[in-house]
């Protein structure tokens, strides 16, 4: 299995962003917002579109991929196809987001010149994609969100070409790292342990110490680049039992 680009995805932190891309990730952002990279990948916001702003943003940072508006309705599929003409001048891959359940038959293989990539939603309480997974056949896929175990699993029934996420810095405000193999069977969510419950109390309880989450977001980078690469994962747990009664 060809490993696919792994993508941080998060506008307004310049500090998370180059931890992840010192790890060895791709910088994305969701666009009109505030970025201290230059994007590779950028995203529109799908809750609130808007095609005149984010192709401005797409014409002035000419990113390698883009999404377009999300494909929702049957009746939208003429919209998505103008949002993918309208950026296809500044990007390599055009992503196309459909949740039309039997819609991804109809779409084209090129807009403008530029290859088409189906995004995949990755479910979450925030919303997902409901298409089966078989109608999107061999097409290249990027997943977008969803947690890096979630991600993976995925990868074995989609032809992943590229995945995107921030989880782990959403986990990272807890001080929690992600543990690939779940072998933290001291913590209270072994997939997640903390950094109090694997090196000891010098991390303080919560976020009191500033440093913390971005410790946690590090370990992640590091845990997932090892995941999807086949790697051995970095061990750091100073605890074999729980520190906590």
């Amino acid at each position: 299995m060809a490993v696919p680009e792994l993508i941080y995805c998060a506008a307004g932190n310049a500090r998370f962003a180059k931890i992840a891309i010192e790890a060895g990730f791709t910088y994305g952002a969701q666009l009109p917002n505030t970025v201290y990279f230059h994007p590779e990948f950028v995203d529109q916001n799908w809750k609130n579109p808007d095609l005149e702003k984010y192709a401005g943003a797409v014409a002035q940072y000419q990113p390698r991929l883009a999404t377009v508006l999300d494909w929702e309705r049957l009746e939208q599929l003429s919209a998505v196809l103008d949002w993918a003409e309208t950026i296809a001048a500044y990007v390599e891959t055009i992503i196309i987001i459909p949740k039309v359940v039997n819609g991804i038959s109809k779409l084209p293989c090129f807009v403008g010149g530029k290859p088409i990539r189906l995004g995949y939603s990755v479910p979450t309480s925030f919303g997902g994609t409901v298409v089966p997974l078989g109608e999107f056949g061999r097409w290249p896929v990027h997943l977008l969100g969803g947690s890096p175990s979630e991600q993976f699993r995925l990868s074995r029934r989609l032809n992943v070409a590229s995945a995107d996420g921030n989880y782990c810095q959403l986990m990272s405000r807890y001080n929690q790292y992600f543990c690939p193999d779940g072998s933290a069977n001291f913590a209270k969510n072994r997939f997640w342990p903390s950094l109090r419950e694997s090196d000891g109390a010098r991390w303080g309880d919560g976020s009191d110490t500033a440093d913390a989450p971005y410790e946690a977001f590090r370990r992640s980078c590091e845990a997932i680049w090892a995941m999807w690469h086949g790697l051995p994962q970095r061990r750091y747990f100073a605890h074999t039992r729980p520190m906590f009664a």
